[in-house]
């Protein structure tokens, strides 16, 4: 999709996929961290240049290593 616009393609993570992670992870049915960066991931391997999302500072910090 981004090879064929001239305009940033953006992608938006609600709190639903959050809170959905967060839960998750509590009851150990998923590594909450692999979640966040996979889900982010996958928003930048579709195409989006630009990623909203409510994972912002966690997603920072869990990169910054």
């Amino acid at each position: 999709m981004l090879a064929q616009s001239a305009s940033p393609v953006a992608a938006y993570d609600g709190g639903g996929e959050r809170a959905v992670s967060t839960v998750t992870a509590q009851w150990d049915w998923i590594d909450k961290r692999t979640a966040m960066l996979e889900t982010l991931a996958s928003m930048e391997r579709a195409g989006a240049n630009v990623i909203l999302t409510y994972f912002a500072k966690a997603a920072a910090l869990a990169l910054r290593g």
